[in-house]
Formats: C-alpha cells, sequence, structure tokens
C-alpha cells in the first residue's frame, strides 16, 4: 500500500465521491478510482459498495479508514514536530476569534506578546465560523464561546465572561454599583449590530425576562460604542472584563444583576495536531493575560 494510494482513500471516504476526491486531491477522477480498485486488489476486498453514482463504504473500508486516520496523524504530527525542531524558538501561528474579540480581547494582548517574542509570527482572523475553521486547518486554534462538543477538537476553558453595563460618568446611574436586567427595558441604549455575539446573548437575556431591547444606534466597531458611551449618547452593554480594564475616566461601568448575562469562553485546536512551540506560548501567554486581567478587575 502506497502513502499515495491511502491518501485518495481518505479523500473518497470524506467525500463519498470520486470525482469531489479527484478534485480535491487535484488528479483526474479515472486515476483515484484506478488507485481504488488497485488498493481493493491488493487487500482482495472491496473498500466501497458503489451503486450507481452513489458510494458508500464497506466493513473492510471502515477498518481502513479507522486506521488510515491514525495513520496520517502521526505523519501530520512528525512533519509539524520536524518543523518546530528547524524553526527552534520561532515558527508561526493563526488565531481565529469572533467578530469583536480582536478589540474586546486581542489587540493589547498581541502586542505584548509580539513584544516577548519577536520571532513568531502571528496572524488573527475575525470569522464567525471559528470551530469550522479549525477543523479545516485554515486557522491552528480559536477562541469563542463555550461549550465545544466535538472529540475533534481540544477545548481549553479560559474564563466565564459576565456582561455589565457602560454608562458615562454624568449618567443619572452613574453612582448605582449595579442594575437589574430589567431596567434595560427603559435605557437608551447603543449596541453591536443583530448578529454579533455579545448582541445575540444579550437578546435572548432579555427575552427570557419577557422584553426585547431596542438600541438607538447601532454600531460594529467597539470604539464607536465607546465613545458613544462616553458623550452621552446612551448606554451600552459589554464585557465586564473589558470595561473595568479600560483607561477611561468618564465610562462607569455597573453590574448587571437579575440575572447576569453571561457566557464560557474557550480556545479550540484540532486534537490530532502537534502543538509546537509558537502554539504552546500563545497559549501559556493568554491564559496567564486572562488572569492577570481578572485580578485586575478584582482589585479594581
Amino acid at each position: 500500500m502506497e502513502l499515495k494510494q491511502l491518501q485518495y482513500f481518505m479523500a473518497v471516504c470524506e467525500e463519498l465521491h470520486f470525482s469531489r476526491a479527484a478534485e480535491r486531491m487535484g488528479v483526474s477522477a479515472p486515476n483515484i478510482s484506478q488507485q481504488i480498485r488497485a488498493l481493493e486488489e491488493e487487500l482482495g476486498m472491496l473498500l466501497f459498495d458503489r451503486v450507481g453514482r452513489k458510494i458508500a463504504l464497506t466493513d473492510a473500508g471502515a477498518i481502513l479508514r479507522e486506521h488510515g486516520t491514525a495513520v496520517l496523524r502521526h505523519l501530520r504530527q512528525a512533519g509539524d514536530a520536524i518543523a518546530d525542531l528547524k524553526h527552534k524558538q520561532g515558527g508561526a501561528i493563526s488565531i481565529g476569534v469572533l467578530p469583536g474579540d480582536a478589540d474586546l480581547l486581542f489587540n493589547a494582548l498581541l502586542l505584548d506578546f509580539h513584544r516577548a517574542y519577536p520571532q513568531v509570527s502571528v496572524s488573527l482572523l475575525e470569522t464567525m465560523k471559528v470551530t469550522e475553521q479549525v477543523l479545516d486547518r485554515s486557522i491552528d486554534i480559536g477562541v469563542t464561546i463555550g461549550p465545544v462538543a466535538d472529540e475533534r477538537l481540544t477545548a481549553i476553558p479560559l474564563f466565564r465572561e459576565e456582561f455589565a453595563l457602560a454608562v458615562d460618568s454624568q449618567h443619572p446611574l452613574a453612582s448605582e454599583s449595579a442594575v437589574p436586567l430589567a431596567k434595560l427595558a427603559s435605557l437608551k441604549l447603543v449596541l453591536f449590530p443583530g448578529d454579533h455575539q455579545c448582541r445575540r446573548l444579550l437578546e435572548q437575556s432579555c427575552m427570557e425576562q419577557g422584553f426585547r431591547v431596542k438600541p438607538h444606534l447601532e454600531t460594529t466597531t467597539l470604539t464607536s460604542l465607546l465613545h458613544m458611551v462616553e458623550q452621552g449618547f446612551g448606554a451600552c452593554v459589554l464585557p465586564r472584563l473589558l470595561l473595568e480594564n479600560l483607561d477611561r475616566d468618564g465610562i462607569r461601568t455597573l453590574r448587571l444583576i437579575q440575572p447576569t448575562p453571561s457566557q464560557d469562553i474557550c480556545l479550540v485546536y484540532r486534537s490530532d495536531r502537534y502543538v509546537g512551540y509558537a502554539m504552546r506560548t500563545f497559549i501559556k501567554t493568554l491564559r496567564n493575560y486572562i488572569e492577570a486581567a481578572i485580578r485586575h478587575a478584582k482589585i479594581s
């Protein structure tokens, strides 16, 4: 059995279509069919049941797929480990985050990380498909909302993200330490658009309390939201950790209670990939950064 034959076989397993598998592997459909037939002849058993244009794995095919997955995983890990050794204490890492989280969490972190590890190249992508892109290997790791239940992924809990109310320093509520969530029904609000994950969480929490939020203004950028709050245009709901680590005298942070909107944030990467120097270093730095931010928020 040749490695290329195994790769062709695994592509057909995933696509369940010879033409699509051939296109994916950059070869012709007759070529891939010929290689699968040669593999079947070598093993003495059919790997696929062919019924018209449809195909399905046989019992022998299922066994080969299970072991083939392990073989290709070990080969990828070996290649990654050798590349890591070659780069020594360098390398590259690509990170996927949900829209808005680059501003909410990563801008300051990336600056600190680059200063500490200038030899590591970092690429940051905002995407609504964090887990999907980790799975298809277009990004190395992702930071997303948990829990993530997929045996192909390793998930590392980072923190529980609570949301709070931001108002300007002259707002009638500025002297309060906490307000009930139901108070939002009567406030002038500036918020992220409806498809943003922060907004969706807020709307879900409010609907469970029997009301809907009606923002006076929507914007996709964090900077704009904070500016609007400072200018007294309206109040905004944002992650409490972010607000309590802001250095803005014109903004007051009020806890939201009864209930407190919250969500779990986790880091994910493929379970079958080699965790090299760049990934190990970034994951450690991210966890230390979050722990420090949480300590600062509690002290403040």
